[in-house]
């Protein structure tokens, strides 16, 4: 997410990863894959989210890059659906009151048990129909990029078994939803923005992991 004004993610990383370009930059070939199972999300009214102060706008063209983030918040032992609704409005309501945006800046949130919600309005209908729903996670790459926030800090520590499943799921789906090459498509926020240590030293490594067990599930 952009890190400009969010208070919670104040930690920056000297050195970053790769740095990618824009829209107009590495984009991943689109590919068809088997309809992959979707993870059980979560909706906005199910987890009984404010309006939008703003409409959002949905483009007709699709994502070509999944942003991995983290939440920079406290690694809970909570794992349960009420923790994941709580999650939801605490970054909705920081996004809206304190940096000022529309609504929740992410498309989609994991909980570290697992749970998967929608985050930004009209997300789950624009990714059911190709599109993309655009939101504030990557700074100046939002027209192009799709972002799932997981609950934590992962600097030093690692994820949940539980969250770690789920975002496979997630990704598995959207690659297959936006005909994307796990390995092209999938990355974390610091490959766009060097000042920023999201998704955390600990989730960041396990990227390739995540790519790999992605690939196996479109491919399964």
């Amino acid at each position: 997410m952009n890190h400009v004004r969010l208070s919670r993610r104040a930690l920056v990383l000297a050195g970053g990863g790769l740095l990618l370009g824009g829209s107009a930059g590495l984009v991943p070939a689109r590919r068809s894959y088997a309809a992959v199972t979707p993870p059980r999300v979560y909706t906005r009214a199910e987890w009984s989210a404010r309006p939008p102060s703003s409409p959002i706008t949905v483009l007709a063209t699709p994502p070509d890059h999944i942003v991995v983030h983290h939440t920079a918040s406290g690694n809970t032992t909570d794992y349960s659906l009420l923790q994941a609704g709580r999650l939801s409005h605490w970054i909705q309501d920081l996004h809206m009151d304190t940096n000022g945006w529309a609504d929740a800046g992410q498309q989609l949130t994991i909980s570290r048990g697992g749970y998967v919600l929608e985050g930004r309005d009209k997300s789950l209908t624009a990714i059911a129909n190709g599109r993309l729903a655009v939101g504030a996670q990557t700074a100046n790459q939002n027209s192009h990029t799709i972002g799932i926030e997981n609950e934590g800090t992962y600097v030093t520590q690692n994820t949940t078994t539980m969250l770690f499943s789920s975002l496979v799921q997630t990704c598995a789906w959207l690659c297959s939803a936006y005909g994307l090459d796990p390995y092209a498509a999938i990355v974390g926020h610091r490959d766009y923005v060097t000042t920023t240590q999201c998704p955390g030293d600990v989730l960041y490594a396990r990227l390739p992991e995540l790519r790999d067990r992605t690939a196996a599930l479109l491919s399964a």
